[in-house]
């Protein structure tokens, strides 16, 4: 109909209006906080690149944990940094090792909050790599086998859902197989089934303490440029058994985000990485930006995009902000 018959500023004329007809909305328990956990008692250890997140011991990983479910967070994804590392990865299916214990600690403290754990083992390796080392190379099947023993011992130590992250070919095939044999059938995969190469990661790494010693990761994460490959390892993925699926980072991904949205039906996460929340804080503390503006902002879009769920750094500061 024509002017002025139709104005649509009449809808945003008010806050009450403007709530009634959002389209989008957030909540808590949409929001995974990853968390890094680390040898020790009594360890915070600041990440610079990161204000506001460290390294945690198992004890004060317990406190952040009850801090999230007190607030109504969605739940934790769990990263582990061993006491030593070798080029077989052992750290990372060790039933005692360091996000075992933690998972385990959670459990027993914090009853009813949802434990994500991270299947990968760069931050386990000496050289810093997702997999085993043959000739240079990643050696994709030998590395099944070690993604399968790890997703078994994070089950059997009580998380709720294994996440592999390494990118490796028929992952979620094998881990879903040892899972089944080993009789945990009702835990959920949640792959990171489009993971890309990117420059984001950068501050995450210095987390994890889990730069490549050599090389790049460019032959098993994805290629930045290709949309179309994403939807054929978001296929594979589900087809191995993904019970859900993410798209990392979020921000730079949106386009690819939104035609996973539509073209599967399936629950979908996307991870605001490491290098979009350091951005929006180095903004923030230059007065470039409203940082809490900000946070809701890309938290909408990604939503917005088609994400039902957003593993974020933001997540304990967007829950309150909620209120």
């Amino acid at each position: 109909m024509p002017f002025p018959t139709q104005r649509l500023r009449r809808l945003r004329s008010t806050e009450p209006l403007r709530r009634l007809v959002q389209e989008t909305h957030l909540a808590p328990s949409q929001f995974i906080l990853p968390l890094f956990v680390c040898p020790g008692k009594g360890v915070r250890k600041e990440i610079g690149s990161m204000p506001g997140n460290a390294q945690l011991s198992v004890d004060e990983l317990v406190r952040e944990a009850a801090a999230c479910k007190s607030l109504g967070l969605g739940g934790v994804i769990l990263f582990g940094i061993p006491e030593s590392k070798d080029e077989f990865a052992s750290g990372a299916y060790d039933p005692n090792g360091i996000t075992q214990r933690a998972v385990r600690a959670i459990k027993q403290e914090v009853s009813g909050l949802l434990v994500i754990t991270d299947v990968c083992n760069c931050e386990y390796t000496s050289h810093g790599h997702c997999g085993f080392i043959n000739n240079g190379e990643v050696d994709n099947d030998r590395t099944l086998e070690w993604l399968s023993k790890t997703a078994v011992s994070h089950a059997e130590a009580g998380a709720d859902v294994v996440a592999p992250s390494d990118m490796m070919d028929g992952r979620v095939g094998a881990i879903r197989r040892a899972l089944d044999s080993a009789g945990h059938i009702n835990t959920p995969v949640l792959s990171y089934a489009a993971k890309y190469s990117s420059a984001f990661y950068g501050p995450f790494r210095e987390a994890a303490e889990s730069t490549p010693q050599f090389g790049d990761r460019k032959t098993y994460q994805m290629d930045p440029a290709n949309r179309r490959e994403a939807m054929r390892e978001i296929a594979l993925d589900l087809e191995e058994g993904a019970d859900m699926i993410m798209v990392k980072p979020a921000l730079p991904y949106l386009d690819v985000l939104r035609e996973t949205r539509d073209a599967f039906d399936v629950p979908l996460g996307a991870y605001q990485v490491s290098g979009e929340f350091s951005m929006i804080m180095a903004a923030a503390q230059n007065g470039w930006l409203d940082l809490d503006r900000t946070i809701l902002e890309t938290l909408t879009c990604i939503r917005r995009s088609g994400a039902d769920f957003i593993l974020t750094y933001f997540a304990k500061r967007a829950a309150e902000l909620l209120g």
